[in-house]
């Protein structure tokens, strides 16, 4: 539960992020540009009047699934959410694995969608490694009822693309949040029956 609670608060960020960003921000990063460029994305595919038709709502939801599936890197994500494991991984598996794993994200980000409530979204900072090719960019969402909640998003720039690999709710990180339940998964069984666990509640919530 606390996972699909994470997930949903994920959402909602990633669904108005580009709200405010902060007065000391007058040259955003390139992660920044590229997170907000595609969340701008994704809002004009959901305020688009064919996206409230079920019989039009189709080439939009693709568009909207594309975009999600550019800003994630869901490689380095299943490799950081499995950890140590993930080197006694086949090629194949590993590659079963992150199909899984980006389709579970998917199905539950895109389940979230019609939820959306116009939560508000500042950004109000971001936070580059000594390297320059991670940063981490914080915001707050202002929920219905008024809470803040923080929300940031660690991103590294891999292929000369700067790519989601983990986010923060609450200071709960999402990788580790799903990589509890897998070692318990992983202590019992192998590779396999994590691959079947996951494409099992795929299932589920596609049946939802």
């Amino acid at each position: 539960m606390r996972t699909i609670v994470c997930f949903s608060l994920v959402c909602l960020s990633l669904l108005c992020l580009c709200a405010a960003r902060p007065a000391h921000a007058a040259n955003p990063s390139q992660a920044m540009v590229t997170l907000e460029t595609s969340v701008n994305r994704i809002l004009g595919a959901i305020k688009n009047p064919n996206y409230i038709n079920p019989a039009t709502r189709a080439p939009l939801r693709q568009q909207i699934e594309d975009e999600v599936l550019h800003i994630f890197d869901f490689s380095e994500f299943s490799a950081r959410t499995v950890g140590a494991p993930w080197r006694g991984f086949s090629d194949n598996e590993k590659k079963r694995f992150s199909d899984a794993f980006a389709n579970l994200l998917l199905i539950t980000y895109l389940n979230k969608i019609d939820g959306y409530n116009g939560e508000q979204v500042i950004f109000t900072g971001e936070k580059a490694s000594s390297a320059g090719d991670r940063v981490e960019i914080s915001s707050s969402v202002t929920m219905k009822d008024g809470k803040k909640v923080p929300v940031a998003y660690r991103m590294m720039k891999k292929d000369s693309a700067w790519r989601v690999y983990d986010v923060i709710i609450e200071g709960v990180s999402l990788v580790k949040t799903y990589r509890t339940q897998f070692q318990d998964i992983l202590h019992n069984g192998n590779a396999d029956a994590l691959i079947q666990r996951v494409n099992q509640k795929v299932k589920e919530l596609q049946g939802a």
